[in-house]
């Protein structure tokens, strides 16, 4: 009996339904089930938000697990349930509009709980080294301008360069841009990406 792949959906619109990204992710999910064959865990970041990191929780990581008082426990285990989740699933997908040219602070402070030094990198005399093996990512973005390509596009690289140091390095981005400049470009660039979508969504 074969496996079925285990994807893991991360929503950071704090639009809700009304967001593009979360649409796109909908579409996603469509598509998926039609597969029947990838079990599918969704967060929503903003429904179930995570607070700014704090020097406090920060703390708590580096006390060992049965040396921690009550509250050190309360916050490492943001973290690690967090990782854990990580670790257990097989595709990444992150649902990401764009705010002020960065991701959604919602988004940065799960990255936050995830990009830790020891669980999922390593520094080398080398430089970092992504501990998170044998992983995907798929990234659904969804932007009123165009950005993709250009130098203000920050969010791309941003993006790549959190999920590259734990060591996921196949990352496919699938844009919807150019949403608030008017219904004929808007639904032309939802058609593309759901396209984009399905072709992905065939090859996982």
């Amino acid at each position: 009996m074969t496996t079925p792949t285990k994807l893991l959906l991360l929503n950071s619109s704090i639009l809700g339904d009304n967001g593009q990204s979360r649409g796109l992710a909908e579409h996603f999910k469509r598509r998926l089930a039609a597969r029947g064959d990838v079990q599918v865990t969704e967060r929503d970041l903003v429904a179930e938000a995570l607070p700014h990191l704090d020097g406090t929780e920060l703390a708590s990581w580096m006390v060992a697990e049965d040396e921690r008082d009550a509250e050190q426990r309360e916050l490492a285990a943001r973290s690690e349930a967090a990782l854990a989740e990580l670790f257990d699933h097989d595709v990444l997908v992150l649902a990401v509009p764009l705010y002020n040219l960065g991701i959604p602070t919602q988004l940065k402070a799960w990255f936050d709980r995830v990009l830790r030094a020891g669980k999922t990198f390593r520094y080398t005399e080398n430089g970092p080294q992504g501990l998170v093996e044998g992983k995907r990512a798929i990234v659904l973005t969804a932007r009123g301008g165009q950005y993709a390509g250009t130098a203000l596009d920050s969010q791309t690289p941003h993006l790549t360069h959190m999920l590259g140091l734990m060591g996921i390095t196949e990352v496919d981005f699938v844009y919807a841009e150019g949403l608030a400049m008017g219904d004929r470009h808007r639904e032309a660039s939802i058609g593309e990406a759901r396209q984009a979508i399905d072709g992905l969504v065939a090859r996982l």
